[in-house]
């Protein structure tokens, strides 16, 4: 349930597809204007700013998730995921269009309402708005956190001391958590460097596990169209 609550919020984040579908199948569009619409943040209230329209996959997977998932019932959510991203690619250009102009449409609505709110703002609203958009931003990280654990991004690798406090903490004797943190400290500064070499062994072979698995994972998140996820890559 934990899992499907968390798949859930992100769909919400995810913001209206405003995809009218058949009633008689489920599955299909009944023509291309009926993705066409105000969106539900269009108003005359310069309380906040808009929320950003979702692109195009994030439509397409928002009407398709509920309908595979009843289709497919016990099966997991990362399979679910890979079976809409092969679907998503699938997809012929003509019907991949609808919901891309759908997001152009809402996009340019979202941009005029945020140029028509900024105008109007006086430098308290946009104090207020400012902090509410850091607010925002850290409520967003912690969505994006709960959509990569249900997507399966892999665990980073673990330092040569957190291998180390896995093994040593369950078995320390201490009563309280932070005289067993101590009680760690001070044994593995008295551990040779022999005794240190296994746990950074263990380090090393973490970081390749690490390095096949998110290449692996990113590969598949560009091929489902959410490169938006994978790492940035530096110079």
């Amino acid at each position: 349930m934990a899992l499907l609550r968390g798949v859930w919020s992100v769909a919400r984040a995810l913001g209206r597809s405003g995809a009218e579908l058949c009633a008689g199948c489920g599955s299909r569009l009944r023509s291309p204007f009926s993705f066409v619409y105000v969106p539900k943040w269009f108003s005359s209230t310069s309380n906040g700013y808009p929320k950003r329209p979702a692109n195009a996959y994030a439509r397409f997977l928002k009407e398709k998730l509920s309908i595979t998932r009843a289709q497919n019932p016990g099966t997991k959510i990362t399979e679910i995921m890979r079976r809409l991203g092969e679907q998503w690619k699938e997809l012929p250009d003509a019907e991949k269009k609808i919901y891309e102009d759908a997001y152009k449409e809402e996009w340019k609505a979202y941009k005029e309402e945020r140029n028509r709110i900024n105008e109007t703002l006086s430098l308290s609203e946009r104090a207020v708005l400012a902090q509410s958009k850091t607010q925002n931003h850290l409520k967003r990280k912690g969505i994006i956190k709960k959509e990569l654990l249900t997507l399966g991004k892999p665990k980073r690798p673990r330092t040569a001391y957190n291998i180390y406090l896995a093994e040593y903490i369950p078995d320390c004797e201490a009563t309280t958590i932070q005289a067993k943190w101590k009680s760690a400290y001070e044994n593995w500064k008295n551990l040779s460097d022999s005794q240190k070499q296994v746990y950074e062994q263990l380090a090393e072979d973490d970081k390749i596990r690490y390095r096949n698995e998110i290449k692996s994972w990113e590969e598949q998140m560009i091929e489902v169209g959410r490169s938006d996820l994978i790492r940035r890559k530096t110079k």
